[in-house]
């Protein structure tokens, strides 16, 4: 049996077992499943994923999940401890018992997707898909093809939200290993403002593939701070499509912040298309053990006098493995562009591995760009020195692996999801250090 087909033989029957749908709906799985047929799941020998082996996803024997249990208190100790409106999931189905969205304003309306295709699923449609439809990759087809659940966030124009907005995923361990496809769409009105958390975590023993697809629609004036942690468990694996659309004047700051999961792929695209829009992507990847991380980003200048700037850094130790595909693209006569871009990597072991390659594609004359990669270990003399002052060899490592995260850490300013990252990189640490002032301090040391 081919790779595919034990997923089209899953989705087979799912179908059997839905109600009656609209007709545009079913239209888009099927187009989703015969697209996911022709391409089949990427090998090593497409371009785009070169460097990442899929082969534990694609000879994966996963089912679906139909069930939501899972305590609150083993919820509890797994939620990032902020104030927020909430939408949680389950192995990819809807945990209303773990949710609190019920104290929203009337201008803001987050809800499952299952729900708002149910009750204004043609207003779902137009935007749903517009953005990453079936021929992204095959990836996204399977998505389409499984569309079920998710989360739809839209704001009126004018709102700013007062608090952030979390849409949780928690992954089981189960007795056999389980799959979700979440579709994310999130529509911010001209002059609204927000954040949105995605969180990913687990029971450490999970072992699931979570395939997500995000489309971001953001109008004029809007800003959008959306941060991402991945703390899957270690043996799932986890894929994401993410498109954001910039009208004139928004402004999109991304922080993808990747700690766990086996095999790790992250596609994230940005298309300026008005003047004056301006994008930030502030990313970090940590890996240990076997892990595998992939970040690929893409960012389309389709309008002049729009800005980016994207800071990516890796953290590799043990025989993990990083890869860091980044493009900044500049259309024909998109003039008095800023973009920039800058990847960095630290190797703690001499196994680790990062494959890096940074782009810049442009058609304009009047533009200033950058892009750059580097890639080193820690400096035995700044730990030395380190010692030198009463730190011990462990401690000093963390401290310097934290100072070289630090650039991207200092832009985070939720310190429930700062502190999750700090513990991750540099490990349990004597008092939280100003970051600051340690990159100084590292700074100064290895000069």
């Amino acid at each position: 049996m081919s790779d595919t087909q034990t997923f089209l033989d899953t989705l087979k029957k799912r179908s059997q077992q839905r109600e009656a749908e609209p007709t545009w709906i079913a239209a888009r799985r099927q187009a989703g499943a015969a697209r996911f047929e022709a391409l089949g799941f990427p090998t090593r020998r497409d371009e785009e994923w070169k460097y990442t082996d899929v082969r534990s996803i694609a000879q994966g024997n996963f089912a679906l999940s139909d069930n939501a249990d899972f305590s609150p208190a083993q919820a509890a100790a797994l939620t990032l401890p902020v104030d927020a409106y909430r939408l949680t999931f389950v192995d990819g189905v809807y945990a209303p018992a773990l949710s609190d969205v019920d104290a929203l304003p009337e201008s803001v309306h987050v809800l499952p997707l299952s729900k708002a295709l149910s009750e204004n699923h043609e207003a779902v449609g137009g935007p749903l898909g517009r953005l990453t439809g079936v021929e992204f990759s095959s990836f996204a087809a399977l998505n389409t093809a499984f569309m079920e659940e998710g989360a739809v966030v839209r704001i009126a124009p004018g709102t700013v939200v007062d608090k952030p907005i979390v849409l949780q995923f928690l992954s089981r361990a189960n007795s056999a290993p389980v799959m979700s496809h979440p579709r994310i769409l999130v529509e911010a009105g001209g002059r609204s403002e927000a954040t949105l958390i995605e969180h990913y975590c687990g029971e450490l023993e999970a072992a699931n593939f979570t395939n997500v697809v995000g489309e971001f629609m953001l109008d004029r004036g809007a800003i959008l701070n959306h941060y991402k942690l991945q703390e899957a468990p270690l043996n799932d694996m986890h894929v994401a499509s993410m498109h954001v659309e910039q009208g004139r004047d928004t402004g999109y700051t991304s922080y993808n912040l990747n700690l766990g999961g086996a095999l790790v792929r992250n596609d994230l695209i940005s298309d300026l298309n008005g003047q004056g829009a301006e994008t930030h992507f502030y990313g970090l990847f940590f890996g240990q053990g076997r892990q595998h991380v992939d970040n690929h980003t893409k960012v389309n200048h389709y309008a002049p006098l729009t800005f980016s700037n994207e800071n990516y850094k890796g953290i590799l130790d043990d025989r993990a493995h990083g890869v860091f595909n980044g493009k900044v693209y500049v259309k024909r006569d998109s003039q008095k562009i800023e973009g920039f871009q800058s990847n960095q990597n630290l190797l703690l072991s001499d196994r680790a591995q990062i494959d890096a390659k940074p782009e810049l594609e442009i058609y304009a004359d009047d533009v200033k760009c950058s892009h750059g990669t580097t890639t080193g270990q820690l400096d035995e003399e700044a730990i030395y020195a380190l010692r030198t002052r009463g730190i011990d060899e462990a401690t000093a490592r963390g401290l310097l692996t934290l100072a070289f995260a630090g650039e991207v850490l200092e832009k985070v300013t939720l310190d429930a999801i700062a502190e999750r990252v700090e513990l991750a990189v540099a490990g349990k640490l004597p008092e939280r250090f100003n970051l600051a002032g340690l990159v100084e301090t590292a700074v100064a040391l290895n000069d």
